[in-house]
């Protein structure tokens, strides 16, 4: 089994693509092994010493470090992914905590284009450094994202674009 290994922005964590499916959808992250304890994959890595948090995307697992040197710790990454991959073991266990999108009927079009920016423009860019991004809901001109597991609210309009829902959101994300 061959792993590519990609450095991120961050130099204690890289980036592992095993060249298959890590995780169905969504992403999970643990920095303990109390939060692993759904992944048995983030906790065969957490016990590694030396690594800190652990990050399970649906095409790749990021690592990151504490104390210790990469090209002590990446061999022993290394052997833990393939090990689990041979294994046949799924990534989680159990149902995803993660609840289903929320938005009105009425803001699809709204929401549309959110996700197609969030998939085209803001994705890559944090997926580059390790991380995924994904739409959990849309109500009152506010965003709500998920980022490694942390719930994120963003205003996207301003009061008078809220009381209308129709004005592009591209600014959001091209910055102006």
């Amino acid at each position: 089994m061959f792993i590519q290994t990609e450095p991120t922005p961050n130099p204690a964590t890289l980036k592992f693509l095993p060249g298959r499916p890590v995780l169905e959808a969504g992403t999970f992250e643990a920095t303990s092994a109390e939060e692993a304890e759904r992944s048995p994959l983030a906790k065969a890595l957490l016990e590694i010493p030396g690594v800190r948090g652990v990050f399970l995307a649906p095409d790749f697992i990021s690592v990151t470090k504490g104390d210790g040197e990469w090209q002590h710790l990446r061999p022993a990454v290394l052997g833990v992914v393939t090990e689990f991959f041979m294994s046949g073991a799924p990534a989680l266990s159990g149902t995803a905590s993660a609840s289903d999108e929320f938005f009105d009927a009425g803001d699809t079009d709204v929401v549309d284009t959110i996700k197609e920016l969030i998939e085209t423009r803001v994705r890559p860019a944090v997926a580059g450094d390790g991380g995924d991004i994904i739409f959990k809901g849309f109500r009152d001109g506010i965003v709500y994202l998920g980022i490694e597991g942390r719930l994120l609210r963003l205003p996207v309009l301003d009061g008078d674009a809220q009381a209308r829902h129709r004005e592009p959101v591209q600014a959001l994300f091209a910055g102006g």
